[in-house]
């Protein structure tokens, strides 16, 4: 697609502090590492020399995400983007795993267990035990899972493609999404119509660009 109509540009959050750590995240609200905000200023980089011009951001609640797409802005001479915000973009919850290191909860439940809630397509964790404030970004939204598959990830993010993501491409503007490893595979499930198998083993790295071209018919191209 030498000339596309429209460009969508995913981008995984740059490392947190958790994934230095390799600890499960989720929703918990943590901070880029140092290397995390390098790969969001390359990622900007890498976006300005393409040269796209975006309609608008759309980022998660999460401020890992909100941060590295602050970082990409600056690069790109772009702060004054219209900057979306929505929860459906979260990472995929983890329940009770939230905050438990990968490793020893490997010792604790076995290999397989653990490679199960992670790798499954429509396998929950352990739903969350500890008692957690509401993060006042979210009160009155009852909206705050207990655990999540990567099939209930995927359900919610769905909608907010078809409702807010979807028009804007097919009127012919370019869109950048800034939001998760899990969240954004359910983008990439959708566009390149992947089975639940194939989405489960498909990896995104942090604060590399995914880049889609569309036609007028919505025909879709990834340059990765």
């Amino acid at each position: 697609m030498s000339n596309p109509f429209s460009t969508l540009v995913l981008v995984r959050h740059g490392k947190s502090e958790w994934n230095k750590l390799d600890l499960f995240t989720g929703w918990v609200d943590v901070d880029l590492a140092p290397e995390g905000i390098e790969e969001a200023k390359r990622a900007g980089q890498k976006i300005k020399d393409l040269n796209i011009s975006f309609e608008s951001a759309h980022c998660s609640m999460l401020k890992r995400a909100i941060k590295t797409c602050w970082q990409m802005l600056d690069v790109m001479d772009n702060v004054n983007l219209t900057l979306h915000y929505h929860w459906r973009l979260n990472e995929r919850h983890y329940g009770d795993l939230q905050g438990k290191n990968k490793a020893q909860t490997r010792t604790q439940f076995g290999e397989e267990q653990v490679k199960i809630w992670r790798r499954s397509f429509d396998t929950k964790p352990p739903e969350l035990t500890q008692t957690q404030l509401v993060p006042a970004n979210y009160v009155g939204l009852n909206i705050m899972p207990k655990s999540e598959s990567l099939k209930d990830t995927i359900d919610r993010v769905l909608p907010y493609w078809k409702n807010q993501l979807e028009p804007t491409l097919t009127s012919g503007k370019n869109l950048l999404v800034v939001a998760h490893g899990n969240s954004l595979r359910g983008l990439v499930k959708h566009l390149l119509n992947m089975g639940d198998q194939e989405i489960v083993h498909f990896e995104i790295a942090t604060g590399d660009p995914l880049i889609f071209t569309f036609d007028q018919g919505m025909n879709v191209t990834l340059k990765r």
